[in-house]
This record gives C-alpha cells, structure tokens and sequence, in this order.
C-alpha cells in the first residue's frame, strides 16, 4: 500500500499529499526527490501565459506594458547559483525549505477549453486529487506528464538543484553573473572533496513541497491569476522583502500600485508606443543620467499614494507595518485610475512635456554642469514629479482649490522656468530638492516642496504658516552662518524671503 511506502519513485506520475486548506487557498503538501525536482519543475518564467516575454538565457521575463500584467516572479540572480551548488555538494548538513509551485494543464491558458464553463468559470481544478481517506484530507495527486509544474516561491533553490545535477552529471559547471553569462573559473567536482557515495545519493534526497492548483472551480482566469500573483506577494512580504519596484509590478492588493500600474500601460503620455523609447523604467528606483525613460514604476506608485492619499486614505493599513492591505473595490479603483489619469492629462498638456515631442528626456533632465549639459527640469525627475503629485494632491482635495485653476497656474509657471534648472540659487527648489554641496537630488526634501507647491498655489494663508514655511526655505538654503538668496548672494537667513504667490 502507498501509505506505509518509504521510498519515492524517482520518476513518480502521483505522490503521497496532505491537503492543506489556509486563507480560501487549497494546497497540497508532499516531498520528492531533489532529481524530480529539477527534472519536472521549471521556472515562473516558463509558463505559456509568458511566453512571448520569456528570456530563454536567464530564465527572466522581459518587463513591459504587456508582461507587467502576468509577471509573476521577481528576477532570479544567477550569480547565486555558484554558492548554493556548493552547499548542497560539500556540506553534509544541508538543508533547503519546502517549494512551493503552482500545478496546471493545458487547458489552463486556453480560454475556449470545454474546461471553461459559463461566464468563463472552471468547471474543474487545475489539480487532480484522489482521496484516501473519508475526511479527504489524505491522497494522491496527478504529478504526470501531463500536469505543467513551475516554481513560484523558491526559484533560487531550483537553480542550486538543477545546478547540482548538471554538476554531478558533468563533473563540472560554469560560475554564472547575474545575468547567467559564465564568468571565472568553473566549478569542479572533484575539487569539493566530498566522497562518490555521498554525491551519487544526492539526486535521492527528499525535499518538501507545497503544490497549489493554478486554477480551482468556479474560478475565471482572471480571479486564478490574481489569486497566484496575492499569494506570491504575501508569501515575499512574510519573507524576504521585495523591491518597492518589484512590489508595484506584483502586488493585487495595493490600490495605488494597481493605479499605478494602470496608467503607467494606458496612458498617452506613458504607455509603450512603437517608435518611442519606452517611458517608464519598470523595476529601478532611479533613473540613469543617459536613460530615456521619463520616471518609474515605483514614483508612479508614490505619486498615486500621495495624490489620491485624501481621497482613499482606506488603502494601506495605517499602523502595523508589513501588513497586506484589503483589494480595493473595483468601483473605487476605477474612480482612482480616472483621478490620477486626469493629472497626467494635465500634465501631458504642459509646456515642458509638449516638448517630449522633439526633445528627449536625458537633455530635459540633466543638470546644466553635467556632460552634455540640460535644464535640470524638476518634472524629469521621480522625486520632483512626487513631490508635484502630492502639493497638488493638498491644494485639490485638502485645500479644495478648483483643479482647472491650479493646473493654469502651474503650466504659465513651468513656461516661465519655475521647475527649470533647480541647480542654480534663482530656483526656489535649490537646496531643497537639490543639494548644492554633494550637486545631486536631495530626496529628503519632498515633503517641504509639496508645500511651497500649495504656497504658490495661494494655499498657504495664515501668517504662522508661512512664517514657519520661510524659515524652513532659510534653513534648505544655509550653509554655516549664512544663506543663499534668491538673488544668488550670501546673505543672513533672515533676509531669505518666499517668491510671489502665482496669479
């Protein structure tokens, strides 16, 4: 029988699970060879569902405005792979933690499949589960041939299996950068000092794993794949924490990254277009001095946050930090996207980026001193376009300021010069979202920006405010005893005044 078996098929069409059920999620826990594993898992990447954006060289995916809708892996480092090749061949004691892997057929992507009921809802699970007990608990799942098996939480303890059988297979395996281009000397076998017995029983040990179906009844594509996508995020949020790009690229539950995400593909301003050198960078924080892209997907979600912050301030949990915020409704996160795709309307409409139409970003954003100087334009910078996202945020929704004035004002402003060369003392934003000293962006000064951006507006009408608001530009513009005027001379702190109101 089964049940009292103590040795696993190398090579099994079922296997020995419990059935787990925790959070609405059904999943299935079992263990297999570490040969099985590397034979018959494969990588996130490797789905069908991404196939056109599968990097066969290092098993990543291409991101862009059509895989930023499926990706469902953050960037597998090939470097890594070296060092855990290494622990699991020379150190006895070795140990990795259960994987955890979605399971799915065919039918699973085919939208048509018979699989597929009315109003596109599964009429059976991705997973095939024979029961041995009267409580369902116990049983056999289908791991056939049939059944497609892809890594979602573990993919660095795959590379370090699939590396130690090419290792044991070929004696010797190739030391890989990130990117998986071989450099260094290779590793070799008989250089670890470990015994033949040991390393021909390696392909035998067991480990655990953890299979959830990648679709189960009553389920549309839809509701699978975002239920796939939470539970990769949930399970990288209780772990390891992600990137904040690769949070915004990932997460379902977010209501500004899901914004963010939104507009970053849909808009006119931002989307990709063929002939256009892509605009947003999709998993750095920064923009390179040379790079062509207009901002990021993580200020994206930052501008969200802060613009609609007043409006949706139910979005994020407010105080126990790592929790996973609720979904929004889908009514509010409509109203969300057509909110902050009316800023970048506004925005599209100003003078500095009507000139995206001739002029690239590199010349826009630069910094006048740089190589091939430019105009340090403050909105060709993610912490300027926050910053700007945010003041208008206050001066909209907090202030109640009419929107068609404020983005008057702020367009006659961006013609005149307002947001340009913010390296020079004449910029209001000199030593606030630049600092003079180090001659790079002082993103610790966003918040004050966002309020003088309100004072200009006209928002700013108590005397104490803006007594307190001048004395903290003073302070941005202090080095030692003496300020920076507007005028570029050193003066006192107290002579350091605040521009004209906008009219």
């Amino acid at each position: 029988m089964l049940l009292s078996e103590t040795t696993i098929p190398s090579n099994p069409t079922q296997i020995l699970v419990q059935r787990t059920n925790m959070g609405g999620s059904e999943a299935y826990i079992g263990s297999v060879t570490l040969q099985w594993l590397a034979d018959r898992v494969k990588y996130a990447s490797e789905m069908s569902l991404l196939s056109e954006q599968h990097q066969p060289q290092d098993k990543n995916i291409a991101i862009d405005s059509e895989s930023i809708e499926v990706i469902q892996q953050r960037p597998l480092d090939w470097s890594r792979q070296a060092a855990l090749v290494q622990y699991l061949a020379a150190r006895t004691t070795h140990k990795f933690p259960p994987v955890l892997v979605t399971i799915d057929r065919d039918w699973v992507d085919n939208i048509h499949a018979p699989e597929w009921g009315r109003g596109g809802q599964a009429n059976e699970s991705a997973a095939v589960f024979m029961p041995l007990d009267g409580n369902d608990s116990f049983g056999l799942l289908d791991v056939g041939e049939s059944m497609r098996i892809y890594a979602l939480d573990g993919q660095h303890r795959l590379m370090g299996v699939q590396g130690l059988m090419e290792l044991l297979r070929q004696r010797e395996l190739p030391r890989y950068n990130k990117d998986r281009h071989p450099v260094g000397q290779k590793i070799s076998l008989d250089e670890l000092g470990t015994s033949e017995g040991y390393l021909q029983s390696l392909p035998q040990e067991t480990i655990g794993i953890e299979l959830i179906s990648a679709v189960v009844k009553g389920e549309t594509q839809l509701e699978a794949r975002r239920r796939i996508r939470s539970i990769f995020v949930h399970v990288n949020l209780m772990a390891i924490a992600l990137s904040k790009g690769q949070l915004a690229q990932l997460d379902e539950n977010d209501g500004f990254a899901i914004v963010a995400r939104k507009i970053a593909v849909d808009h006119p301003l931002l989307k990709d277009i063929p002939g256009r050198s892509p605009r947003v960078n999709w998993d750095s924080a920064t923009v390179a001095t040379k790079t062509t892209v207009l901002t990021t997907l993580q200020a994206l979600q930052d501008m969200a946050a802060k613009y609609l912050q007043s409006q949706f301030p139910h979005w994020k949990p407010k105080a126990q930090k790592g929790l996973v915020p609720l979904r929004p409704h889908s009514a509010e996160l409509e109203l969300g996207v057509a909110a902050f795709s009316q800023l970048f309307d506004r925005l599209a409409q100003f003078t500095s980026y009507g000139r995206l139409k001739s002029e690239d970003t590199p010349k826009l954003r630069r910094f006048s001193f740089e190589i091939d100087g430019g105009e340090g334009h403050l909105l060709f910078r993610p912490v300027g376009q926050v910053a700007f996202a945010q003041g208008v945020g206050m001066a909209v929704f907090k202030k109640q300021m009419a929107e068609t004035e404020v983005f008057r004002k702020l367009d006659r402003y961006d013609a005149d010069g307002g947001f340009s060369n913010i390296n020079l003392p004449q910029s209001l934003w000199y030593g606030i979202l630049y600092d003079p000293n180090k001659k790079r962006i002082l993103v610790s000064g966003r918040d004050l920006a966002a309020k003088l951006i309100v004072y200009l507006l006209g928002g700013v009408d108590n005397d104490l405010d803006r007594a307190e608001l001048r004395l903290q530009v003073a302070e941005a513009r202090t080095v030692g005893e003496y300020s920076m005027s507007f005028e570029g001379k050193l003066v006192t702190p107290k002579e350091v005044g605040l521009p004209p109101i906008l009219t």
